[in-house]
């Protein structure tokens, strides 16, 4: 492994929340830092999630009970999950793949692996909006999960057996509780699991930012360019961008979310596994000031709603296809659909529906560490849809391998030979 030293340069290719946590973590270390990325901190995949930081997310969707709802799913009617056949069938290895690792023993391995990085980067987010200011964002009345039937209610037991096994605080709530905590929820809702173990905040794209102005102040850089080129120099690495320029640097960090299975096969001819978990939101208008004091996930219409700056903000769950495909906004109408059912919506913002991918790997874990065969390039990617929370534990482990310090988190579930060789 290629030991980095204090004061060599750095150069972090991603300003989503994963690439300026590693960036902000090298940088309190003493390395120079400077951050490339076409859109600016915060512009993509980060901007669209429901915001929310919450032990309960170490639960990955290739579960071992997977295999029984996969018929269902398959029928492609599920309002949390829909598909492109034909997507699909192009990547039908990473699909075999995904759903080999819905087995007991990889299923432990991950929930906890990620319940440890979840822990360890919640406790980073705290410390870290502290320190940028923007500790009034954060709120820390966790999140509800809703169940139209008592049906649907025993459905979750497996979810919630897990999440008790990890000692993740919860807290079942009967119709009446659950007013009184959601005052506004229309009465449709039978019982509620209360995670008591999340924060949220109000704007996940204006966080990024904020750490990334952090970033600015303790010294380093940000440019807003698309990194084109990356070749060996002089035992170094030369990053060539859009607009002519070059960088060098001693290390680079890829951490380009659903953008670093293209550029790892173009610059270094690796087949990364990765498949796209998209995703969609909209916002709203409160109307007759319905409000909510958390997000809320709907189970049986697998969409979140959050409480947003921006408004009330409606995602969808999980849309498997080609990263670059078209949107198909009938899962986010369905979403919409229901939504109203659940609270007084009113009218959209003036915001545009959002759509993102979200990177997965097979196992549903991160990479995180040095890339197989390439000294000095480092790899920080593949978070499905939990990036936002576990950017700054992804952060912290890249730096302490890139650095030879001691490891706060076990590196092993997270290394990158389990997917990538020589």
């Amino acid at each position: 492994m290629t030991q980095a030293r204090r004061g060599q340069q750095v150069v972090v290719l991603g300003a989503g929340m994963v690439g300026i946590a590693c960036a902000l973590s090298l940088r309190q270390r003493g390395l120079e830092v400077a951050v490339i990325d076409p859109l600016g901190p915060g512009a993509a995949t980060s901007h669209g999630n429901a915001g929310v930081l919450a032990r309960s997310s170490l639960m990955p969707f290739n579960h071992p009970r997977l295999w029984s709802q996969l018929p269902g799913l398959l029928r492609g009617r599920s309002p949390g999950f829909r598909y492109d056949p034909l997507a699909m069938l192009s990547q039908w290895h990473w699909c075999l793949s995904f759903l080999s690792h819905a087995r007991e023993r990889d299923f432990r391995e991950t929930t906890t692996a990620l319940d440890a990085l979840i822990r360890h980067s919640g406790e980073l987010h705290r410390r870290w909006m502290d320190a940028a200011g923007v500790a009034q964002r954060r709120r820390d009345e966790g999140w509800l999960f809703l169940y139209r039937s008592e049906a649907g209610f025993q459905s979750g037991a497996f979810g919630r057996e897990t999440l008790a096994r990890f000692g993740v605080c919860t807290a079942e709530l009967g119709a009446h509780e659950l007013h009184d905590l959601e005052p506004h929820l229309q009465p449709i809702f039978r019982k509620a699991l209360w995670v008591k173990d999340a924060s949220s905040v109000d704007s996940p794209g204006e966080l990024v930012r904020a750490y990334a102005r952090w970033l600015v102040e303790l010294g380093g850089q940000l440019q807003t360019a698309e990194a084109t080129r990356l070749q060996r120099d002089n035992g170094g690495w030369s990053v060539g961008t859009g607009d002519g320029h070059s960088l060098r640097a001693d290390h680079v960090v890829v951490a380009l979310g659903p953008w670093s299975r293209d550029f790892l096969r173009q610059h270094f001819g690796l087949k990364l596994p990765m498949g796209f978990e998209r995703g969609y939101h909209r916002h709203f208008t409160p109307a007759n000031g319905a409000a909510l004091n958390r997000p809320v996930y709907d189970t049986a219409a697998g969409y979140v709603l959050a409480p947003m700056a921006q408004g009330l903000r409606l995602t969808t769950g999980v849309e498997l296809n080609a990263q670059h495909a078209p949107p198909r906004p009938a899962q986010l109408d369905a979403a919409e659909r229901a939504a109203r059912e659940a609270l007084a919506l009113g009218e959209r913002t003036a915001e545009p529906d959002w759509l993102g991918s979200r990177p997965t790997l097979p196992d549903s874990r991160p990479m995180v560490g040095e890339c197989p065969g390439q000294p000095g390039v480092w790899l920080a990617l593949g978070h499905q849809h939990i990036g936002f929370s576990t950017g700054p534990g992804t952060g912290e482990l890249l730096s302490q391998l890139m650095l030879g310090e001691p490891t706060t988190l076990d590196p092993n579930p997270f290394r990158p030979q389990r997917f990538l060789r020589t």
